[in-house]
């Protein structure tokens, strides 16, 4: 009896994971991208092909006209500290039509037997609600609006990242390890070349410094290159970076800066006796901040000589002094806040990135008004 019952559970178990094999998240034809680039294929979150988790893929459209393309939710949630203040309007993908839809007028099912993408609870939407339900009919799951839906993505933001986390210790990154010391060219891959993992994947595929590689493969190498090796020159190879605690919020925006050590700014002076510090995200809520500090709390605007700033070379990362770099606006290179000031210690390197980033100006720091700092937030 128990034998039986034993092959009637796994046949069940058996049944069930077919259903949720037999989903696909694959495009059935071109995905509808709203990026922009020639990486506009990949996550910029974690580097995914949104070819391949297209019925699970969301899109952030942004108040500067610029749109970022996600692999699924649980990215989108990842990103959202760095978006939520230029959001215009989220999108998802219908799985029925493949055409995206606004999220907020999506019917969501989550915790169906389709595994989650980069997930562990997974999370499709659809444009009517009968093609919801169907779907729960031979799936499961719960309906679910954009909001409770979000809420869940964000709540388990820190599982997910730990549970995939211990999935690429074991797998992806040992693969793309292998690769990158038997195959690619070492020389010639500078990852501060790159402001995303979608950048850095898109580059190895056109320039084939690792040799020809299947998507597996692709994905495996860039996230070694970006989680672990990019990580591991920017604390050790660095002397001079700018050292962010990650309890430190930018008090312009309200970020985590720690999580942008690219952009990475900071503002030292001394107020009444005692050392005072303020990290930010970007020159350009620096900038804010240093025009009009009690715009952002209770501080005290100070005597310019009494400031130390310090920003971060987009090229070198080196800390250098804020007051006497040079900075470039107008790129087509986007920070955590959007358009920004991007510094460079030399006049040279400004004028090499003015040139390969369309930017239309080279500004010293005492030429930048506070007009003009907002004006980069049009």
């Amino acid at each position: 009896m128990f034998k039986r019952l034993g092959m009637v559970c796994f046949g069940l178990l058996f049944s069930s994971m077919l259903i949720a094999q037999e989903f696909s998240k694959v495009a059935s034809n071109e995905p509808e991208l709203i990026q922009k680039g020639e990486d506009k294929l990949y996550c910029p979150i974690c580097g995914m092909n949104l070819k391949q988790y297209y019925k699970t893929s969301h899109g952030a459209i942004l108040s500067d006209g610029t749109a970022k393309q996600y692999c699924s939710m649980r990215c989108l949630a990842a990103d959202w500290e760095a978006i939520e203040s230029r959001l215009v309007k989220v999108v998802v993908t219908d799985v029925v039509s493949e055409k995206l839809i606004d999220a907020n007028k999506a019917v969501y099912v989550v915790g169906s037997k389709v595994p989650g993408t980069m997930s562990v609870v997974s999370k499709v939407a659809f444009e009517k609600e009968a093609d919801a339900l169907a779907f729960m009919k031979e799936y499961g799951g719960e309906l679910a609006s954009f909001e409770s839906a979000f809420a869940k993505a964000k709540a388990s933001l820190s599982d997910d990242v730990d549970e995939f986390i211990k999935k690429k210790q074991k797998g992806m990154y040992p693969m793309g390890e292998k690769i990158y010391h038997k195959a690619c060219d070492k020389e010639k891959i500078h990852l501060h070349d790159f402001n995303t993992i979608s950048e850095l994947k898109f580059s190895l595929k056109k320039t084939k410094l690792c040799g020809e590689l299947e998507e597996k493969e692709l994905q495996a190498v860039s996230l070694y290159l970006w989680e672990i090796l990019r990580l591991s020159e920017h604390n050790h190879t660095h002397k001079s970076v700018i050292h962010v605690e990650k309890d430190e919020k930018c008090p312009v925006c309200g970020m985590f800066v720690y999580k942008y050590p690219k952009w990475t700014a900071r503002m030292s002076y001394e107020e009444n006796g005692k050392k005072v510090s303020h990290a930010f995200d970007g020159v350009k809520d620096l900038l804010k901040f240093y025009h009009n500090p009690s715009k952002w709390g209770k501080y005290t605007k100070q005597n310019d000589a009494a400031y130390t700033i310090l920003v971060s070379d987009y090229y070198t990362q080196e800390a250098i002094d804020g007051k006497s770099a040079f900075y470039v606006i107008g790129s087509d290179t986007y920070g955590p806040m959007g358009k920004e000031f991007i510094p460079f210690a030399t006049l040279k390197s400004a004028q090499s990135f003015l040139k390969d980033h369309k930017g239309s100006e080279i500004l010293s720091f005492d030429k930048i008004s506070e007009a003009l700092v907002y004006a980069q937030d049009k």
